[in-house]
């Protein structure tokens, strides 16, 4: 039996892990928001697993958009807090296959990604004492209500939901219902206001557990992404931005038509693969014909962070999950090397390389056109894509992956091919 006597050991928290840990004492819906390796998930998962611990069969569940994603929480952060606070005495098996931790006690986290309609449903036949939504940036509120209601612990067990995220735009649900007290849907005030509260993280607050560089690293980013990732403020809609937001919300689809006529996969890679790289922007873009006009049907947002190869096999899942005919990809930085990672996992893939020898802005006016004219439809929701291009100016320095990958797809889908592209099909 597992017990907190033996297992633990005391470990430096930061003081601001030291306030997070008040916090879950004390309310119970709960965001930490901040920039980049502030601690916050390293807390957040230090707390599920005392839980699972303390209480026996008990269940917790953390839940991301992508499951993929969630793989740096199974091989680096619990391993990391398993050696920092349990002395590398945590007993309990890993299912790869579903994705449960079970602890020698009988407790379970059970991870999740919330675009897997069957491993969801799955997921959500559970009630559960603890539920983590990691990097809340990429969820919608319908997500966070449908998980808020599987927050049903056994009596004596304190309910607790919590979330963390790089902050994103202010418009976004978070912001709303945690800074605003706001319901993100109507805007009136929310009922019961003393459930919820949020504490600011950021690298500065973590310096020891950082290397030297990292903060170096952070302060030559990008003024929007210093913003986001090494002081955690979210971000105001640009008036100078090519996107507006009504332009998206007008047109929004719950579902794509069943004749989509050309779908493709486009591409954005990073060519580094560490926390402070790019991420690797992948979208799935579809178009249709209706009367004389296309209309342009934004299915998924696949874009993943810091993986300089394995974003390969996320292209070619996409394009398989999608029956795609055609990845797009950009080859500014990797050239060759792009195409290699795509077909080190199916060389079969149907490939277009473009490659850009003028600025952004160019490239994407054409599509803020085909938003403008009601043409491209979003299905669903894509919260950080959606505040890319609705931040996003001409004179930003900063590279908006998942807003590049989208302006790939639907340049290619839309035969809005430039002078300024060089473009090679394989």
């Amino acid at each position: 039996m597992c017990t907190l006597t033996d297992k633990t050991k005391t470990f430096k928290k930061t003081p601001k892990q030291v306030d997070a840990i008040d916090l879950m004492a004390r309310f119970v819906e709960i965001n930490l928001a901040g920039g980049s390796r502030s601690g916050k998930t390293f807390i957040i998962i230090y707390a599920i697993i005392v839980r699972a611990l303390k209480y026996p069969g008990s269940r917790h569940l953390i839940a991301r958009k992508h499951l993929n994603h969630l793989k740096s929480i199974t091989t680096q952060t619990i391993p990391d807090v398993n050696k920092k606070a349990f002395n590398n005495m945590l007993e309990f098996e890993f299912n790869k296959s579903d994705y449960i931790l079970t602890f020698s006690n009988g407790s379970m986290i059970y991870l999740v990604g919330t675009e897997d309609k069957e491993r969801l449903d799955k997921a959500l036949g559970f009630e559960y004492s603890t539920i983590f939504i990691n990097e809340a940036s990429q969820m919608t509120y319908n997500i966070y209500e449908t998980l808020l209601t599987r927050l049903n612990p056994d009596p004596g067990i304190k309910p607790l939901l919590l979330s963390d995220l790089n902050p994103s735009s202010k418009r976004h649900f978070i912001y709303q219902l945690f800074y605003k007290k706001v319901n993100p849907e109507t805007k009136e005030p929310i009922n019961n206001p003393e459930r919820y509260a949020t504490l600011l993280m950021n690298p500065a607050d973590n310096l020891d557990n950082l290397s030297p560089d990292y903060i170096a690293t952070l302060q030559s980013m990008s003024e929007s992404k210093r913003k986001r990732f090494l002081r955690g403020e979210f971000s105001d809609d640009s008036d100078a931005a090519l996107w507006r937001w009504d332009w998206i919300t007008n047109n929004r689809k719950n579902a794509a038509p069943d004749n989509l006529e050309k779908i493709v996969v486009g591409v954005d890679p990073a060519v580094t693969g560490n926390a402070t790289s790019d991420d690797t922007g992948i979208i799935v873009a579809g178009r249709v014909k209706v009367g004389a006009d296309y209309h342009y049907y934004i299915l998924d947002d696949l874009t993943i962070h810091g993986d300089v190869t394995g974003w390969g096999k996320a292209v070619v899942a996409a394009y398989k999950k999608y029956t795609a005919d055609r990845v797009i990809g950009e080859v500014n930085q990797g050239g060759d090397l792009v195409e290699m990672n795509i077909r080190n996992y199916d060389r079969t893939i149907a490939y277009t390389a473009v490659r850009a020898t003028r600025g952004k802005a160019r490239r994407a006016e054409p599509i803020a056109d085909l938003y403008e004219r009601g043409l491209v439809h979003h299905v669903g929701e894509f919260p950080e894509l959606e505040d890319q291009q609705t931040t996003w100016t001409p004179d930003s320095t900063d590279s908006p992956d998942n807003m590049d990958a989208l302006v790939w797809a639907l340049s290619y889908l839309s035969d809005k091919i430039a002078d300024d592209w060089e473009i090679g099909i394989a």
